[in-house]
């Protein structure tokens, strides 16, 4: 019954007892109503006349379980200075750092509750099930590295790269490294660093760019030959298919978040400050969903490494017909480097096999 009706209805029984002077239980019975309900209507008439009638409110007068307002306000302050700074501001991310400044600290459905009160929380669309997905990690660190290259802008508007290395397994990162344009060897000297401090991986997942690849052309990065040389196992996605690196594109999103809230960078200099700044707090500070809400550093840390396997023996030949130039030279690029051969003036515009 609406709000409107059950009010009619009170003054209606009101007035058969009072007016009428109709016994409480028959006017009860008559109307489907209780005696006590019809008890109360006319305990509220005589104690306010028939503006007391009118339906009240069943929210309680005090709610000693809510949040104080003062806690509130501290939730919605640190979800500002988080996402004001390039950081995640999820309900436990919040929590976490609650529980850093020692006081008391409400539960991660409590936040949630106080950002949605507080008209932080915006209803997203409906996604597709998780179930429906796909998934595979790594079993252990180190298992399976992650690389690629993502691009960003200085404030003079120049373009720069980014190559960056994550672990699949705890999603540490474990190399980052600002580049003009990322050459071959670039790759393999962070890849080096990258290993002499957390230690070589099992197997490197990468797309299909030339650095990485050298497939499509017939022939061996020398990125590929170095992990053949030390047991470790190449592996690249599927053209047109980047949800096989989905970890390392991830984390590219997280960055570019973070970078967007930073002052430009006027230098390359400062961008990687700025880069390297973020990777410790996200390797050491944020607790990852994916992992348990353990940082990476620490899903890293707690289990033993994966290793590469047994060196790969090969060695690669590449033949070519090719022309002597009018210097009588003839060109062959071999381990990222570019050699001019001399053949001789005297051969210019023969043909060879090279």
């Amino acid at each position: 019954m609406e709000m409107g009706g059950r009010m009619a209805l009170a003054r209606y029984v009101v007035d058969a007892v009072v007016l009428e002077a109709r016994g409480v239980k028959e006017v009860a019975r008559t109307h489907g109503v209780s005696k006590t309900w019809v008890s109360v209507q006319l305990a509220r008439y005589r104690e306010g006349g028939y503006e007391a009638l009118a339906p009240r409110s069943r929210r309680p007068h005090s709610r000693p379980n809510r949040t104080p307002v003062d806690l509130e306000d501290e939730i919605v302050r640190l979800r500002k200075d988080l996402l004001d700074a390039g950081f995640d501001g999820g309900a436990r991310t919040i929590h976490w750092h609650l529980s850093k400044l020692g006081s008391d600290c409400p539960s991660v459905s409590t936040i949630w509750r106080v950002l949605s009160r507080r008209g932080f929380i915006t209803p997203e669309p409906k996604k597709r099930p998780a179930s429906s997905l796909i998934r595979f990690e790594a079993a252990l660190p180190n298992e399976c590295w992650q690389a690629d290259v993502t691009h960003w802008q200085l404030r003079s508007g120049r373009d720069v790269e980014i190559l960056d290395f994550i672990d699949d397994h705890s999603r540490l990162i474990v190399a980052t490294k600002l580049l003009g344009i990322t050459k071959a060897a670039d790759v393999v000297d962070t890849f080096e660093e990258a290993a002499e401090r957390w230690g070589y991986p099992a197997s490197v997942l990468t797309d299909n760019g030339a650095i990485f690849n050298g497939g499509p052309r017939k022939g061996t990065t020398v990125f590929e030959a170095l992990l053949r040389e030390l047991g470790i196992v190449m592996k690249h996605s599927r053209p047109y298919h980047p949800q096989t690196c989905g970890k390392i594109e991830r984390w590219h999103q997280t960055l570019k978040r973070y970078l967007d809230k930073q002052r430009p960078a006027r230098s390359m200099a400062e961008l990687q400050r700025q880069v390297d700044r973020f990777v410790v707090a996200y390797n050491e500070e944020r607790h990852h969903r994916a992992r348990g809400l353990v940082t990476p550093k620490a899903a890293f840390d707690a289990l033993d490494k994966a290793r590469p396997g047994d060196p790969v023996v090969e060695t690669h030949f590449r033949v070519r017909t090719d022309k002597v130039d009018s210097c009588g030279k003839v060109t062959l690029r071999h381990d990222s480097k570019l050699f001019h051969i001399a053949i001789g003036r005297r051969w210019k515009g023969t043909k060879i096999r090279l």
